[in-house]
């Protein structure tokens, strides 16, 4: 099997082999923003042909020590999740230039299918999260991060669901690069590659109710409650405010949310609270800022007639 994949990730040393050719020859790359917040990389070799004597790609492939049961691994379960806004932005690799999507978007397309090892487990991925060559995930050039995907082999039959949390693969003959495990529930791990048949697949936020202690607050209202408070959004359409409220709601990252328009400025502003102190609010503002990767803030409310 070949690993022909240039990069699991924004930033990565490629090899210029030179073995088979007897001479020598460089080229330079564009690499996209990092995973951690979008400072561009510097520019690196670009990759050889692979080596056509046998073997995985530079030193990838199977793990030393796999699972007992790899099939036994259990997909993905699609969830409502925002996309994240640093894995997200327009890059350019290998001298093509990529629009990620930002939101969902009906998308079905069959190509060729590469994966990624050993050589990139416990690696940061272009969300941020550390790839687990044995959990069920995919990269992809352009599909929102994160969202979820069938991936068929239709030679066999056999589905998969993964969740997109990477960047790649940046070859125009590949369409998604698995995780060695969906590759192998696939089986196509054995010849590097595989014809699939690739599905994105919708998350709906559930309807949720009303709990006693949420509401949105319009300018009119009584008097403001006096304490500390996380700040984490502030939008022009109220719409957009509800909606951040039942994604907070949804993942249980807070349930005291008050969407308000105090100042009568158009502005409506997503907060939460009271917390007892503000060690307890910076806590929450921390849960909150890793789980959706957003901006939060803390203040101290007193209280207003």
């Amino acid at each position: 099997m070949k690993r022909e994949r240039p990069t699991a990730h924004f930033v990565i040393v490629l090899i210029l082999a030179a073995a088979l050719t007897g001479c020598s020859s460089s080229g330079v790359k564009p690499v996209p923003p990092d995973a951690k917040g979008g400072e561009p990389a510097t520019s690196v070799p670009a990759p050889a042909p692979p080596d056509k004597r046998g073997g995985y790609y530079l030193d990838d492939g199977p793990g030393d020590h796999p699972p007992a049961e790899i099939d036994a691994i259990p997909d993905a379960v699609p969830r409502q999740e925002p996309p994240l806004s640093r894995a997200n932005r327009p890059y350019v690799a290998l001298g093509e230039s990529y629009t990620p999507m930002t939101e969902y978007q009906p998308y079905k397309a069959s190509g060729i299918a590469s994966w990624y090892g050993k050589r990139y487990h416990a690696n940061k991925t272009s969300s941020g999260e550390i790839y687990d060559m044995y959990g069920m995930t995919a990269a992809h050039p352009t599909l929102p991060i994160p969202s979820y995907v069938r991936v068929t082999n239709p030679e066999n039959g056999k589905s998969v669901v993964v969740r997109v949390n990477d960047r790649g693969p940046f070859k125009k003959d590949r369409l998604i690069d698995l995780s060695y495990a969906a590759a192998y529930k696939l089986r196509i791990v054995g010849k590097g590659s595989g014809l699939v048949e690739v599905e994105a697949i919708e998350t709906r936020a559930p309807a949720l109710p009303v709990a006693p202690n949420t509401e949105s607050v319009e300018p009119d209202s009584p008097a403001r409650t006096a304490g500390t408070f996380v700040q984490v959004g502030a939008f022009k359409m109220k719409e957009n405010a509800d909606q951040l409220r039942a994604t907070l709601q949804g993942q249980s990252l807070a349930q005291n949310v008050v969407v308000e328009n105090w100042y009568n400025d158009g502005i409506y502003r997503v907060r939460l609270g009271p917390y007892p102190s503000r060690d307890d609010a910076e806590r929450a503002a921390g849960k909150i800022r890793q789980a959706l990767g957003i901006s939060t803030l803390v203040t101290t409310q007193q209280e207003t007639p």
